[in-house]
């Protein structure tokens, strides 16, 4: 019995033993947590986990410290490695974690609350990823942290309503999220913090007066949130604070007089874009350490201290859209000549401060390190200094909107860097100088609004780079250079309203990024050049008050872009192009023209107020408002009447001994055939047998499969004889209802055509090897098949390969599909309805144009309600799930506003990359995709939109992820989310018409273009 005790004490012993060597040795707990955190990893394009396996030590894998004695992990730093994936909450078991460094990823998914369970961290760094949720609560349990920044992420909900476990924390950023509400007041808590950003967020309220009881903080910045009041005077009062950032909120009250002795350690001071008002402080001088001082777009007032200069540190001086001139004498230049001290100065905001007086000589004594320099929107007069050259560095010279005289210096041409000139609304005269062509860095140049005089010097072609020209409103001379050639970036030039004469260059279509011409008001003569329907991203053209003659060139009917058009106002003859019906233009001016002939009734044409044509006296017909004389009838057209009445009796004879002689034929080779099914009998249908499709889809082969629906399934052919790849739609004639959708699809397309329908090219109904009807429909072939297959790729792509379509690319398609349904209602020989809007019936060619398809369920909209009960009867609810609008569930009765809601929810889908059946936007009560998008607007559009939508802007570097970061982004979802909200209103009365659509979104397009380098 004795000797069982001792046996199994050893044995207790042994076992108690290898548990402690367990623990301290192989330290299995750190191994698995590294290893649930690998797991969650999806991503690693970079190789940075490679190391992470069993051939070393867990303590050796890359970005793993651990410590010395206990070999337990103190640090995990991975910043900069862009691993993609969620944070694994086993990450809380790493309890000897000090540091957690891993910024500049894509970890997305929620904080997890586990990281509450690191006792020991001090540093905490997840700037710049993609985490959600809210900030995580449990991280008040790490009371020795030092270091927290989540900077840059998508984090939202409040913040923490208690700060006082962190005593010893240094840092807090929690900059670019989406926090809401107010700043606790037990921020007050945080004695030993030195720096405080909490930028870029959605924080309102006041400032509390609990930050002045920081007596550590160095840093404080709170810009662009929607904070209001008055600044807590007593944190004016912290000697040591070096930043503050208070810009773009909707804070007031005065800049203390005494700022400059209270706050000597200042280095940052900003705080424009508010409501403050009052003196400027002249005690700001005696900040000797001020590097960047900004107040611009406030009321302060003047005078400005006449001792500026002696800022010798300052950088960035910004004073913009003040009334600071106001309270000063005219000429009072002296705080501007004592900017020549200022040796470090790249940046100065003068403009729209009511500055009045000469343009001081001492410009030319600025600082050669100066870069930008606005002055425009003042009482500014004299001429700009031939000096101006010495400004080597400079990138922005803006006078704008003063009163200068003389001419432009010749040494303007030594500025290479110049990449903006703004001299526009002045009383600049003299010749544009040769020298300017030598500034081949400048992308923008304003000169228009002046008293300019001579030829249009050909070296300014020489500046390739050039975006934005705009020379209008002078008196410029003589022709157009050809070498307006070069220019190929421009997106904008403006010569209206000069002197400009002989024909207009021809080479002007190589001109391939123009978006906006205008040439208006000049005496160019000659035909126009047909070469401008190269010039296919134009959305404005004016050449209108000129000598133009001969016809509208055929070449036009490229333009698909255009919004605007106007030629009127010269000499142009000949006939109303026919293509103009198909363009949605917003106006067309053809006005006081010799214009001849027929006007279209239809079309752009039926609509008085899209259109102008008064004073061309030989035009006849269109639409009553015109009140324009019939157009006589030919004899042509009366012989061609004649045929027209005889084809009307003899052709439907015809057509029923046809049908009768297939059906009797159908009847001896097969079974009797139910429905008798239309084929597309004109010339312009070519015949195909069902050998035929047989051999060019390889028997139908699943490889040259494209896609399933209820009624059929889409092939690839290749029809070896024409050289040509259709798609051919087989129809499944078993299902019930697909003769009814293939006399639907037969019935509509044959007598509709527009660029965003898809094109048929012919129907085959036969007998197929077996005996069995077969019918098919063949289609113009859709390189990038459907809009549904690049919004849900499936399977997901590999890394580098993934389909995506860029915002502009999206916008362009919603705008080509709104023009489809706009041509089915308001355009066509007679109203269509589609009732199968969505993004797999959308087809994408080789250029990304959108052309809806799948007409099966369409219908022409008749008056009378007999018809519309009968097709629902025989069809009922129309449409796809999730698509339908809600009235079709009650009623049943098609319409156009049917239509409108279906891409209402497309084009919510599009933006959000969620299908409306989706199960996640039923989160938080939402009751569908409409109600999830209208609860996020204004103020969360960032969070609802597609993430591949952003991530695609980061990696092209867009500059809306730059300065004024994604301001014209956000602006253009915002309203492409409000047209999507109004198109799928709960009842056809709230609804948009698909025109006002169209016109919306060409507006938030308009924006979007106008805000992209």
């Amino acid at each position: 019995m004795f000797l069982r005790f001792i046996i199994l004490f050893f044995l207790l012993l042994l076992a108690t033993s290898n548990i402690y060597v367990f623990a301290f040795s192989s330290n299995d707990t750190d191994h698995q947590a590294l290893r649930s955190f690998k797991d969650s990893i999806k991503d690693d394009p970079l190789g940075a986990l490679d190391s992470w396996n069993n051939s070393i030590h867990f303590c050796q894998w890359n970005g793993v410290t651990c410590s010395s004695r206990r070999q337990r992990v103190t640090a995990l730093n991975l910043s900069s490695q862009q691993l993609g994936g969620t944070l694994s909450p086993h990450i809380g078991n790493l309890s000897f974690l000090r540091m957690i460094n891993l910024p500049k990823n894509n970890f997305h998914g929620s904080i997890p609350n586990e990281i509450g369970r690191l006792f020991r961290l001090q540093y905490l760094s997840l700037y710049s990823n993609s985490f959600q949720g809210v900030f995580p609560v449990n991280l008040s349990h790490c009371v020795d942290v030092r270091d927290i920044d989540l900077g840059s992420n998508n984090l939202e909900g409040e913040l923490p309503s208690d700060f006082s476990s962190w005593y010893e924390i240094d840092r807090i950023d929690l900059s670019t999220n989406h926090f809401t509400g107010s700043i606790p007041p037990s921020i007050r808590n945080l004695s030993s913090l030195s720096f405080l950003s909490l930028s870029q967020n959605n924080l309102q309220g006041r400032i509390p007066f609990d930050v002045s009881h920081l007596a550590k903080l160095v840093f404080l910045a709170l810009s662009q949130n929607r904070l209001s009041g008055i600044v807590p005077r007593q944190l004016y009062n912290n000697s040591i604070l070096t930043v503050v950032s208070l810009t773009q909120n909707e804070l007031e009250g005065t800049l203390p007089s005494d700022l400059g002795f209270t706050l000597p350690k200042l280095q940052r001071f900003h705080v424009g874009v508010n409501r403050f008002s009052g003196p400027l402080p002249p005690s700001i001088v005696n900040v000797s350490n001020l590097v960047k001082f900004d107040i611009s777009e406030n009321n302060i007032i003047g005078p400005i201290p006449n001792n500026l200069g002696s800022l010798s540190n300052i950088e960035w001086l910004g004073l913009s859209q003040n009334p600071l001139g106001e309270n000063m004498q005219p000429n009072d230049w002296r705080f501007f000549d004592s900017l020549v001290n200022c040796t470090h100065i790249k940046y100065l905001g003068l403009d729209e401060i009511s500055l009045r007086g000469q343009l001081p000589n001492s410009i030319v004594n600025l600082s050669t390190a100066m870069e930008e320099l606005y002055m425009y929107g003042n009482h500014i007069y004299g001429s700009i200094p031939n000096e101006i050259g010495k400004l080597v560095n400079m990138t922005v010279l803006s006078f704008s909107g003063n009163l200068l005289t003389g001419s432009i210096p010749e040494s303007i041409g030594t500025l290479s860097k110049l990449g903006v000139l703004r001299l526009s609304g002045n009383n600049i005269s003299g010749s544009i100088p040769t020298s300017m062509g030598n500034i081949t860095q400048l992308n923008y140049l304003y000169l228009d609004n002046n008293l300019l005089q001579g030829s249009l010097p050909k070296q300014l072609f020489n500046i390739s780079n050039i975006e934005e020209l705009y020379l209008y409103n002078n008196k410029l001379s003589g022709v157009i250079p050809e070498e307006i050639m070069f220019s190929s970036h421009c997106l904008d030039l403006d010569l209206s309203q000069n002197l400009f004469s002989d024909p207009f260059p021809s080479n002007i279509g190589l001109l391939k990024q123009l978006v906006r011409l205008h040439v208006s008001y000049n005496k160019l003569r000659g035909d126009i050049p047909a070469t401008l329907g190269g010039c296919l991203m134009l959305e404005e053209l004016y050449m209108d008050g000129n000598n133009f003659q001969g016809k509208i060139p055929s070449s036009f009917k490229a333009l698909k872009n255009l919004a605007f058009l106007n030629l009127s106002n010269n000499n142009i003859s000949g006939s109303i192009p026919s293509f103009f019906d198909g363009f949605h233009l917003i106006f067309l001016d053809l006005s006081y023209n010799k214009l001849g002939g027929q006007v279209s009734k239809t079309g752009l044409f039926s609509n008085i107020s899209a259109f102008s044509i008064i004073g061309n006296l030989e035009l006849c017909g269109g639409i009553q408002a015109l009140d324009l004389p019939a157009c006589p009838e030919s004899r042509k057209k009366k012989a061609f009447s004649l045929r027209m009445i005889l084809i009307l009796v003899l052709v439907p004879s015809g057509m029923l001994l046809a049908c009768l002689a297939l059906i009797f034929y159908r009847r001896r080779n097969s079974k009797k055939l139910n429905d008798f099914i239309p084929v597309l009998k004109d010339s312009q249908y070519p015949t195909f047998s069902y050998q035929d499709l047989v051999l060019a889809t390889n028997g139908f082969s699943p490889n040259n499969l494209l896609g399933e629906g209820r009624y059929g399934s889409v092939y690839k052919a290749v029809l070896e004889y024409m050289d040509d790849i259709v798609a051919v739609k087989v129809l499944k004639v078993e299902v019930r209802g697909a003769n009814k959708s293939f006399l639907a699809e037969c019935g509509t397309l044959r007598n509709i055509r527009h660029r965003n329908l898809i094109k048929i090219i012919t129907a085959c109904s036969s007998i197929d090897h077996k005996g069995n009807d077969f019918k098919a429909l063949v289609f113009e072939f859709m390189t990038n098949g459907s809009l549904d297959s690049w919004l849900h790729p499936s399977p997901p792509h590999h890394q580098g390969n993934e389909r995506n379509l860029t915002l502009l690319q999206r916008l362009n398609i919603a705008i080509d599909v709104a023009l489809g349904v706009d041509y089915l209602h308001h355009h066509s020989h007679a109203s269509i309805i589609h009732s199968d809007i969505k993004p797999s019936n959308i087809l994408l060619d080789e250029d990304f144009v959108a052309h809806i398809g799948d007409f099966g369920l369409a219908r022409f909209s008749l008056a009378t309600s007999d018809v519309n009960e009968a097709q629902i009867s025989s069809t009922g609810v129309r449409g796809t799930l999730g698509y339908v609008p809600p009235e079709y569930g009650i009623c049943g009765e098609i319409s156009a506003q049917g239509d409108v809601y279906s891409y209402g929810i497309l084009l919510l889908e599009m933006f959000t990359g969620k299908r409306p059946t989706e199960s996640s936007i039923l989160m938080d009560n939402d009751k569908d995709l409409h109600d999830y998008v209208r609860k996020a607007l204004p103020q969360r559009v960032m969070d609802i939109v597609d993430p591949r939508i952003i991530l695609d802007q980061e990696e092209h570097g867009s500059n809306i992820n730059q300065s004024h970061s994604r301001a014209p982004m956000e602006v253009c979802l915002a309203s492409v989310f409000e047209v999507g909200i109004l198109c799928s209103g709960e009842t056809p009365q709230k609804r948009i018409d698909i025109s006002d659509a169209i016109t919306l979104l060409h507006v938030a397009r308009d924006k979007l273009l106008q805000c992209s380098e």
